[in-house]
C-alpha cells in the first residue's frame, strides 16, 4: 500500500468520524429543544411568558425548541429556572448509579476530581461542555471545558446573574459585549459582569476550545 492511499484511508476514517459525531451531536441537542417545549407546556406557559421569565426573544426560543437554533448552558440555566427545572433536566437521562458506584463524600469546603474520573458532559447545537469540577454545597464557581463545533447558530445577545471568564485553548471566538464584536485567539481571555448583553460565537470552519469559568454554577 502506497503512501497516499494510506493517507486517503485516514481521510476516510476521520470524516466518518466526524460525521458520527456532527450526527451525536445533533440527537443530543434535539432533546434540548423538545425537553423544553415540553417542561412550557407542562406549566401551562406561552413562549411569550417565558421569554418574559428567561430575557430571551420569543423567536430565539421558538427555534431552539424547533431544533433549528441551539442555547448556551448559561441561557439555559435561565430557562431552567422560569420552567422551575434544573440544567440536568433537559439532558438524556445518566443510568442509575448501583450500590458500589458509591464513594465517600468530601468534605464541604472542597471537591476533588480525578483526571479518570468519567466527567459529565452536555451538548447543546454546536457546543459540547464538559464539566470540569464535582459538586460542592458552598461552592459557587462553574468550571468548564467548552468545544464549539463550527456551522451553528449565533445565539442573541442575553444577561443573565453573576460573572464569566474564558479562555481560549485552540481556535477562535467572537465574543459580543454590549453590541461590540471582539476576536479572540488562543491565548485570550475575556472576564465579564453577565449582568451587560453578551454572547460567544464560533464563525470559523474549526472546532474553538475554551476553559469557561462561570457564577452562579449551572445546577
Amino acid at each position: 500500500m502506497g503512501i497516499s492511499e494510506r493517507r486517503g484511508r485516514d481521510d476516510d476514517r476521520e470524516e466518518r468520524a466526524e460525521q458520527a459525531d456532527r450526527a451525536d451531536r445533533a440527537d443530543r441537542a434535539d432533546v434540548v429543544g423538545a425537553r423544553m417545549r415540553r417542561f412550557r407546556k407542562e406549566r401551562g406557559m406561552t413562549l411569550r411568558g417565558l421569554s418574559t421569565r428567561s430575557g430571551l426573544s420569543i423567536g430565539f426560543l421558538s427555534q431552539v425548541e424547533r431544533g433549528i437554533s441551539s442555547i448556551g448552558l448559561t441561557a439555559l440555566n435561565g430557562v431552567a429556572a422560569a420552567l422551575d427545572r434544573s440544567v440536568a433536566d433537559f439532558f438524556e437521562d445518566d443510568a442509575p448509579e448501583g450500590e458500589g458506584s458509591k464513594v465517600a463524600r468530601l468534605p464541604f469546603h472542597f471537591t476533588l476530581t480525578r483526571a479518570e474520573a468519567a466527567a459529565t458532559e452536555y451538548v447543546s447545537g454546536q457546543q459540547t461542555y464538559r464539566m470540569l469540577s464535582s459538586r460542592g454545597p458552598h461552592l459557587v464557581l462553574e468550571p468548564l471545558l467548552v468545544r464549539i463545533a463550527p456551522g451553528g447558530r449565533r445565539e442573541d445577545a442575553y444577561e443573565h446573574a453573576g460573572e464569566e471568564f474564558a479562555f481560549v485553548l485552540e481556535g477562535e471566538l467572537l465574543c459580543e459585549v454590549e453590541g461590540v464584536e471582539h476576536r479572540l485567539y488562543a491565548g485570550d481571555s475575556v472576564h465579564l459582569r453577565s449582568t451587560v448583553p453578551h454572547s460567544m460565537y464560533n464563525d470559523t470552519d474549526r472546532v474553538t476550545t475554551v476553559v469557561s469559568v462561570v457564577t452562579p454554577r449551572l445546577y
